[in-house]
Formats: structure tokens, sequence, C-alpha cells
């Protein structure tokens, strides 16, 4: 499954739309004003299905995954010094990524790949082309991806 992220034109607070193969709106997200990033995922038909919420005061960052409002774990930054490394302690998975993390493939404990995530340049505004492999990871690999953009958002 394809999936083409892209930030929103104009908007002053994060605000997404998530489109498939079909340029078919999957998901949209609103960025809520607040300390830190806060982050609200609504499905196709605009029914709120998960949060994402950056934890204040933390060593490296670290956001909190909420799916329908219940708390199912954390994405992490972990300490590397060359290329990125992040963790979501909720599935096992880890990322992998490049120098400056525009392309990045995620992988579960055992090596399989989850999802190639890539940067299309040239773009005004901040949009990634998400392969994600199984369909039913589409909604955690997003969280995933919203978290990496905005630890990223957050150092610029």
């Amino acid at each position: 499954m394809k999936l083409l992220f892209k930030q929103r034109f104009f908007s002053w607070l994060d605000s997404y739309d998530i489109y498939d193969e079909a340029n078919q709106t999957v998901f949209t997200v609103e960025g809520q004003l607040a300390l830190g990033h806060t982050l609200h995922v609504m499905n196709q038909y605009g029914e709120h299905v998960a949060t994402l919420k950056q934890k204040l005061l933390s060593f490296l960052p670290v956001f909190h995954v909420y799916q329908h409002d219940e708390h199912i774990g954390s994405i992490s930054r972990e300490f590397s010094f060359f290329s990125p490394s992040y963790h979501i302690d909720y599935k096992g998975w880890d990322v992998q990524g490049d120098f400056f993390e525009w392309d990045y493939q995620i992988v579960n404990h055992s090596g399989e790949e989850i999802a190639v995530v890539s940067k299309e340049l040239m773009n005004w505004t901040d949009t990634y082309v998400i392969d994600v492999v199984y369909p039913e990871n589409a909604l955690d690999v997003l969280m995933l991806v919203l978290a990496i953009d905005a630890e990223k958002c957050s150092r610029n």
C-alpha cells in the first residue's frame, strides 16, 4: 500500500493530508496549539482514530501514541552518532535511516521490512511517500512518520 503524506500549504499548525494510490484521502492530521507537538489523526470519514503527544522535558524526544484515546505506547529517538534511530515500544519496530533523515526503513525485531519512507524533494511543503507492506500497519506507520517529522521540526 502506497501513501502520500503532504503537509498543507499555509497552515499555522501542523496539518497534513494522507492520500492513497487513487489520490483519495485516507487520513487527515490536525495540530493542536500546545507546548510540544500534539497531533490528532482522523480517518477518511472524519472520525478521530489516533493522537500523538510529545513528552516535555525529556533528554531525547519521546512521543506518546493514543488510539481512540487509549495510550498504547511511545515512539522515542535513541542516541546515535551518525544516522537517526527510533524505537516504537508497543510494536517492537525500529527505524533505520540516512544521515539527512529523508529516506528510512521501518523494520520489525527480526529485520522484516514494515515500510519504506522517502521524502520527495522539490515540493513547497514536507511531502513523503510511504510504502507500507501490510495495509493493516498503515496507521502505526503514519504515527511513526508524524513523530519523526515533528522531532525534526523541533530541531530546526
